[in-house]
């Protein structure tokens, strides 16, 4: 098994049918999260300074990190949940060894 981070990017205030949907998902999926989280205020640190994150439908907004097979699986997992706006799916690689 890996782990993938999917991030959420965006979003929209769903519907009591969507929330009651996304339970439902969250619950089909619950073997295979290793942990999740919505996210509030957040800074840019670069190395001309820093800067306050906006939360609007452009920024990230909640992470999820999952167990899965390899990326196709990482994807479908994604790709099934009635709520995205728009996600992004990584790969956690190993540092092991470095």
């Amino acid at each position: 098994m890996n782990k993938f981070i999917i991030l959420q990017n965006g979003y929209e205030t769903p519907t009591d049918e969507i929330m009651e949907a996304y339970g439902k998902w969250f619950g089909s999926i619950q073997d295979k999260i290793v942990d999740m989280s919505t996210l509030g205020k957040g800074r840019e640190i670069t190395k001309s300074g820093t800067k306050k994150l906006s939360m609007d439908l452009d920024s990230t907004t909640g992470f999820l990190i999952i167990n899965a097979e390899d990326m196709d699986e990482a994807v479908k997992i994604a790709e099934s949940s009635p709520i995205i706006t728009n996600v992004r799916v990584y790969e956690a690689m190993s540092m092991e060894g470095h």
